[in-house]
């Protein structure tokens, strides 16, 4: 399945190359909401939240009402996850909040999964260079993405799995690497980072793997299909 990213930065809706060079910007929040109307669920990350830098509340909750979201970005509490999911979210994801320079911090990863339940519960696990990295990308842990999968399992119901390495450059995304999460784990796998083809997109679903794309939508090399539209219709490969 398809799920259409909506990254929020001052105001605007974005597109970042590595999560640093700007390379989409729109104000045009009415009518991306008009394009992703049809699909079953959309991907917001508030940047500026992650980043620690204020954040686009405002936005966010015009789009949960607008849209099926399942939002990220600064979510390190579990009084911020419930507030998302109070503002409409379907799910929330949870990145840096659930590690520390050890690894994957076990008692934050538990008292988030309490607090809003693990079946609403996205874990996010950001891959460069095949360790896990944290803070916007620049802290690497010693810890690879399948071992963080396997230790956040009890906590949550699905994974985002962005491959940073690949992230924005419009490439295509490391399908060993994505398939090495998966095989890490039971739970439902998304992944994330240069994804740009159809090909991909139905190489990911045949595996049950779900595909975040951005800057693919954003720049026009990915039109959208009806069987992107309805995840009942299966993935034509070409």
């Amino acid at each position: 399945m398809l799920i259409p990213s909506i990254d929020l930065m001052n105001g605007r809706i974005v597109q970042l190359e590595q999560g640093e060079r700007l390379k989409v910007e729109s104000n045009d929040i009415d009518g991306w909401i008009a394009r992703f109307q049809r699909f079953p669920i959309v991907q917001v990350i508030d940047l500026d939240a992650a980043m620690g830098r204020g954040d686009n509340d405002r936005l966010v909750r015009e789009l949960c009402r607008s849209l099926p979201c399942q939002v990220g970005g600064g979510v390190r509490t579990a009084s911020r996850a419930r507030s998302l999911l109070d503002a409409g979210a379907r799910r929330v994801i949870a990145g840096s909040a659930l590690y520390s320079r050890d690894g994957v911090n076990v008692e934050a990863a538990q008292a988030l999964a309490e607090a809003v339940s693990t079946d609403r519960l996205i874990a996010a696990i950001d891959s460069r260079g095949g360790r896990v990295v944290i803070h916007g990308w620049k802290t690497m842990l010693d810890i690879s993405p399948e071992s963080a999968a396997r230790a956040l399992e009890p906590f949550a119901g699905a994974f985002l799995y962005t491959h940073v390495d690949t992230e924005g450059l419009l490439d295509g995304i490391s399908m060993q690497a994505v398939l090495s999460v998966a095989a890490a784990t039971t739970r439902k796998v998304i992944a994330a980072g240069g994804i740009r083809s159809r090909d991909e997109i139905s190489a990911l679903d045949a595996r049950g793997i779900d595909a975040v794309v951005g800057m693919a939508i954003y720049k026009g090399v990915l039109v959208f299909e009806e069987q992107d539209l309805n995840p009942e219709v299966g993935h034509d490969a070409r």
